[in-house]
């Protein structure tokens, strides 16, 4: 981490001039962590409930299918034909990429400078940007089976990146990064 100490109480962090009111740089990489961490989780949380909902609306059948289907992308097959510890693997899986999506997002909003954009542009493009590196990259080179394109399914699972993740790292990470720059 690039961390320089500037005169007056100001450092650079992530190469983002930073007010350090407690004159404590430590606790500012806490409270960076902790929001990129609870950030995680609560849009880990917002997808895999909007992805169950919709499974079990789209099919009827046990929405544990999606944790499984997840867990495929690293054991394939066998993964559908294992027990409960391929849903606790997906689960797992799931919350590890949108934590990683999460921290992706809070690494490139200052760097972009995405907090002089609207909230709600930056939620919907990054919304569409996770769908397409996620099945048009990610998925296809996993062991997961890909699916034909389906128009109606890519917009269902895009809005939902956009409700789930998208637009509340769009709110959270503004309101995060507006508490602490030096305008």
């Amino acid at each position: 981490m690039l961390m320089v100490y500037l005169h007056n109480h100001h450092f650079l962090f992530e190469g983002v001039e930073w007010k350090n009111s407690s004159n404590n740089p430590l606790k500012l990489k806490k409270n960076f962590w902790r929001t990129v961490l609870l950030s995680g989780l609560l849009v880990g949380t917002l997808d895999i409930t909007a992805a169950l909902v919709q499974f079990y609306i789209k099919t009827g059948k046990d929405p544990l299918i999606v944790p499984k289907y997840i867990a495929s992308a690293v054991f394939g097959k066998d993964a559908y034909a294992a027990g409960n510890e391929m849903v606790v693997y997906g689960f797992f899986f799931h919350y590890l990429i949108a934590f990683l999506w999460t921290l992706l997002f809070f690494f490139i909003y200052p760097k972009l400078k995405l907090q002089s954009w609207n909230r709600l542009v930056t939620g919907v493009l990054y919304g569409i940007f996770i769908w397409l590196i996620m099945n048009r990259v990610v998925v296809p080179l996993s062991n997961a089976s890909v699916s034909p394109f389906n128009f109606k399914q890519a917009i269902i699972a895009t809005l939902i990146l956009i409700t789930a993740i998208g637009l509340p790292l769009s709110f959270i990470a503004h309101r995060f990064y507006s508490r602490r720059l030096r305008l």
